[in-house]
Order: C-alpha cells, then structure tokens, then sequence
C-alpha cells in the first residue's frame, strides 16, 4: 500500500490546532472545521472505492473495523481479530470499502432498516425521524487505516462521497441516523450538517462497548441545497458541495443494476457460513427471535444448512412467519383506472414484486377493488404494463401503501420476478437482467407462468 505518513511535527501542530479550536465558541468553531476541509476533484493515489463483496474484501473491512474499535476503547479484541455483527448478515446492509492499491484503507456500512431493525434503535428514540416521509439508514461501521487517518480526508471524504452518492442515488434512503462518540459529534453537525437527535447522549452504549453517545440525524433531501448554502463559492478543494453533488469520481464504482433494485445483497451460504459460523459464531449468539427472522430472509435449502436451528413451534406459528425478500424495489410506476367516464392517473413507487402480485406507493388513495392499469420500469428500458386489482389499502405518514393482485403478468414481469427468485447477490442479479431482452418469455418463464 502507498504509505502516507504526518510529520512528527505537522501532527503536534494539529494537536495544537485542534485544542485551541475547542476552546472557540460554537459558531468560531464550526467555522474553523469547516476551513479544515479539502476535499481532492482528482485523487492522485490509485484509489478505489466499491461495495465490499469478496471474502476478502470483507475480512479486510471487518479487520480494519475490529482494529479501530479495539484501538478506541469500543470493544475487546476478539480472536477472530474481525468485528461482525448480526446486522452484517441482513441484505440490507452494505458495506462500502476504499482501496488503495488494492488494500483496504476504509470502510463504513449502510444499514438500512430490515428484520432486526437499527442498531441505533436500542438506545435511541427514532420515532420523530420515523414521523418524516421517506426510509431510513444508519451509518455504522466507520474505519480508516492509521496512516490514512491524519492525511487530509484523504480516505474519508473519497468514502462519505461514495456513501452519499450510493444512498440517494441506489439505496432509496431519505434519512441518515448516526450514533457518534461526544468528541466527534461536531464534526458531523459542522461539515455534514447533521442534526442532534431530541435526546440526552447516551452514558453507555452498548453496540460501541458501553462508549458514550449522541444520535444525529441528516435529511438527504434538503441536504445538497443546505451543502450549496453553506460552501457555495469557495475554492473547488473546500466546496463540499461541488464535491458531493457535482464532481464524478472515476474511482467510484457503481453497482451494476439491471432492474430498479434499491439494496445491494453480497454474501452467498458460503460467505454467511464462513464470517458469521466458522471466523466468529454471531449466528450461534443470536436469540430465538432473530433466527426465525433471518430464515425468513433466506429461505432456500442452501441458506437454512448454514443457519443456526430454531426451537420446534406450532405448523401455525411456522406459517405466520412472512418471507422476507432479499431484493427491495423502487420501480416508477403510471397506475390509471376508469372514473366514470373518464380515466383517472397517478404516479407511483412499485416497492416489492411478486409473480401474480404487487406493493407500490402511492400519494392519493385507491379503493379496494379497484381495477387499475399498472404502467411499470422495472429497469433501463425494461418496461411492464399489468392489469391489476387493488386488495390492500394501508395509510402511513409517507403515502399509502397498496396490495395489487396480478392475474396475467407479460413477459417482462415474469423475467424480473425470476430473476429476483434465483439470484442470491446483486452481481447474480444483474447477468440475470442482462439476459433474454427480446421480450419474448423463456422456456422457464412459460413453465412458471
């Protein structure tokens, strides 16, 4: 790796810096961080940022996080020498990683909410970012290589440009929670604009070893127009918000996506069998609850082989227990049904797809009943059109959330939902998606069909 070391010197300066800053009052300090940024347009290290998805790539990330959270007090070294938690395991939480010559020098995780909720959620009250429209994440995980850490955000800002880039951009997140050691806080809530949860910091916070903490929270839909606000017109190297919302990064890495998924699964049986089973035994650590949840997430033979077994129930508990799927949705969707004798339209958010069934978004309500014509991107140039029949109506603070029953799905939406049935990880994903765009069914879409 490219070794980018302080001098002794320039590091007691920044010592010395960042003291005499905190004796400043607020407003000074704030505005002292904010002339600390520089943020680099061109990185001239050989950098890479991506989602972590190999087994290697993963150990490295969970090495360099164990390392940190060790080196900070935030837990006991484990002998695994990584730091994995249940969350890790959940396909709606992906980790992003920064290389540096092809070894990990960062990495931070997404978590967004799923079956085992937030980590946050154990400790602080979210219910008033709940109230808001729009899905959550929490940003947890963060960890910068020793070398890297005293360089200028060298690393880091590369890694939170990836991170807002890949939360409003693929991930379908509004809001970002974080929960933040009291020394840090500021740095948030002056560079990012994060604001402080309505609550006392947390004396001991038992996902960062019994650390204190304070929760904070950032909308991402006013962000970019607070970011212009505030850095607008500075210096290419010190505008943030140039930097997150309008330089392109090469050295980011998108995911491939065919359809309009919103997560970004990665681990296999083999992957959750090796970190969670044989490097450490999360899974073995989890309670009853929490193993029936994650078999309701992966279902297939594979899956349950490798996940810890739960306590005999009732065949009518067993049967209550939804499946939940691997692949979450955002597909913008055109729903119009007759009114009278006109047709009335409405834009929706098609959220979760089944092979004879839907659950979109919508803004305005729909009567159960409802015959609809259902206009639907399932991806770049991949369109459906369905009739459907509404059957569920759920009011909430972000829309209203309808069931539809689909009686004859067209090729197209047989090809997705087959897709999202047989692929474990995004990477499997999209060469499904990428095959068969004739529009005409394939031998197994007319077997399942």
């Amino acid at each position: 790796m490219t070794q980018v070391r302080a001098h002794p010197l320039r590091r007691q300066l920044r010592r010395s810096l960042r003291a005499a800053v905190a004796r400043l009052p607020r407003g000074l300090r704030f505005a002292a961080y904010r002339r600390m940024v520089e943020c680099d347009p061109a990185p001239k290290l050989r950098l890479e940022l991506k989602i972590a998805q190999t087994q290697d790539e993963l150990e490295a990330c969970f090495a360099l996080l164990h390392d940190a959270y060790v080196a900070s007090g935030f837990m006991q070294p484990h002998p695994s020498g990584l730091r994995v938690t249940p969350y890790h395991a959940l396909p709606t939480t992906t980790t992003l990683c920064a290389k540096v010559d092809g070894r990990v020098a960062g990495t931070l995780s997404i978590v967004r909410e799923g079956v085992f909720g937030f980590p946050m959620q154990s400790a602080f009250d979210l219910s008033a970012v709940r109230a808001r429209e729009g899905r959550i994440a929490e940003i947890s995980a963060l960890a910068i290589a020793p070398e890297f850490r005293r360089t200028g955000g060298t690393i880091l800002f590369p890694l939170m440009k990836f991170m807002y880039e890949y939360c409003t951009r693929y991930f379908d997140t509004r809001h970002l929670v974080i929960a933040v050691h009291p020394e840090r806080i500021e740095l948030y809530e002056a560079l990012l604009l994060f604001e402080r949860l309505p609550a006392r910091p947390v004396e001991h916070y038992d996902f960062a070893g019994g650390a204190p903490a304070i929760g904070a929270t950032l909308d991402l839909q006013t962000a970019a127009q607070r970011y212009r606000a505030l850095y607008g017109g500075r210096s290419e190297r010190r505008d943030l918000h140039r930097y997150f919302v309008e330089t392109r990064l090469a050295q980011i890495h998108h995911p491939p996506r065919s359809y309009f998924t919103s997560n970004d699964p990665v681990l296999t049986p083999a992957l959750l069998d090796h970190f969670f089973n044989r490097r450490t035994d999360v899974l073995a650590g989890l309670d009853e609850r929490r193993r029936r949840l994650l078999r309701s997430v992966y279902t297939g033979a594979a899956w349950q082989a490798v996940l810890p077994d739960c306590a005999p129930t009732a065949g009518d508990d067993e049967a209550a227990l939804r499946a939940h799927p691997r692949f979450s949705l955002k597909c913008p969707a055109s729903i119009s049904h007759e009114v009278g004798s006109t047709v009335a339209r409405q834009r929706a958010t098609v959220i979760e797809l089944a092979m004879h069934g839907f659950q979109a978004r919508t803004i305005r309500p729909l009567a159960v009943g409802t015959r609809c014509r259902v206009e639907v991107e399932l991806g770049e140039n991949l369109r459906s059109c369905v009739e459907a029949v509404l059957v569920r109506n759920v009011a909430s603070g972000s829309g209203h959330f309808h069931g539809f029953r689909v009686e004859a799905p067209d090729a197209a939406w047989r090809r997705c939902v087959l897709a999202l049935q047989e692929s474990d990880t995004h990477l499997e994903l999209a060469r499904h998606g990428t095959q068969g765009r004739s529009g005409l069914p394939s031998a197994a879409e007319t077997a399942h069909a």
